[in-house]
């Protein structure tokens, strides 16, 4: 989906050989029957940037469409489940929530090699940098109100009401993220980092108590993954949901609020740290949090090491995944064997801020 940023565009894409993805004509022969305005001929292209579900776009004379489906190869359990990427963006679509718009599912292998949907281009703007170069303070000020009001949205959804009551598990939302990434992280080890062995072993018994509440939870809330509208300062649709369930607010507001915490040199997203907030029309992450917290009724302490380390580490692990995969021969993006060098500084980074919340 279209982007801006600094020497490279979130959501560029490549061209692929004709029918190096899958068969395109049957693609388009299947869609012809499913989508009601869908006409071909049709062009594919495949977005860069993605480590998870290849992502493609599709190009028709009159319309656009981006397809997602599970990559290719022996998968971990659980992992790249687009058909519950169909079902929450289908709720939440229904719900006024802004995501594309998902137009079909197709849970046939033979077609494309692999199950996959179809939704509705969203065309935008995607920051990797939260400092967005090149725009005016105010522009800022009002993307990240719409970032904070979207999330506080999400946040706010009665779940129940839409049906949704089976996806995800209530309760023990941070045990249970603790205990998934360190198994994940356990079946795609490729080199033993003595920092991850320790924060899974303190993570489970440092959880700050708070009072937990159970929300959607998209899992992935950074502004990489927010399209912000071509010519307004406002969130137009909320992208990938691989990592959605339900779970504590918590989790997500804490992830997205990384980008003010989040140390050099582990991120191509970069950080807000050492940058003057103010003068760049954003918030600080006191105030952010402040100002979610008025919109949900939420009360908690976002800042605190605890969840820097726990998300860093989060991000460590599923980082590993991607190591795992292309250890394994499975389809990864280009530039995995640059993202695996960010594992172990991300494990360190998170060790350190653990030790800020009293690791010994």
């Amino acid at each position: 989906m279209s982007a801006a940023q600094p020497a490279a565009t979130i959501g560029s894409t490549v061209e692929v050989a004709t029918n190096s993805a899958f068969d395109e004509a049957r693609l388009a022969a299947y869609l012809a029957g499913r989508i009601a305005e869908f006409s071909g001929p049709m062009r594919v292209q495949r977005f860069e940037g993605g480590q998870s579900n290849p992502t493609f776009l599709l190009s028709t004379q009159d319309h656009r469409y981006v397809l997602r489906r599970k990559p290719a190869g022996i998968l971990l359990k659980s992992a790249h489940a687009v058909d519950r990427e169909y079902r929450i963006t289908k709720a939440l679509h229904e719900a006024g929530l802004p995501v594309a718009e998902p137009l079909m599912l197709c849970e046939d292998e033979d077609v494309i090699g692999s199950i996959f949907y179809v939704m509705r281009y969203v065309p935008g703007r995607s920051f990797w940098d939260p400092r967005m170069p090149g725009l005016e303070p105010t522009e800022r000020a009002a993307i990240y109100d719409s970032a904070n009001e979207t999330l506080a949205r999400l946040h706010m959804v009665d779940f129940a009401a839409l049906g949704l009551s089976d996806y995800g598990r209530p309760g023990n939302y941070f045990e249970r993220q603790i205990s998934r990434w360190s198994r994940q992280y356990d079946a795609s080890r490729t080199i033993d980092i003595p920092e991850m062995e320790r924060l899974i072993d303190w993570l489970p018994g440092a959880i700050p108590p708070t009072e937990e509440r159970t929300t959607i939870i998209h899992g992935d809330y950074s502004f990489h993954n927010l399209l912000v509208h071509p010519t307004q300062p406002r969130v137009s649709a909320v992208i990938d949901w691989e990592l959605s369930t339900l779970g504590d607010p918590l989790g997500d507001l804490t992830y997205h609020m990384m980008e003010w915490f989040r140390p050099e040199g582990v991120d191509v997203r970069g950080t807000l740290r050492g940058a003057d907030l103010a003068g760049l029309g954003i918030p600080t992450a006191e105030d952010y949090a402040r100002r979610y917290c008025e919109r949900t009724g939420l009360a908690c302490d976002p800042t605190h090491p605890f969840y820097r380390a726990f998300n860093l580490f989060r991000v460590a692990a599923i980082l590993q995944g991607i190591a795992g995969r292309a250890r394994d021969g499975v389809q990864t993006g280009a530039n995995a064997s640059d993202i695996v060098t960010r594992i172990e500084p991300l494990a360190k980074a998170a060790w350190q801020a653990a030790q800020e919340a009293g690791a010994g």
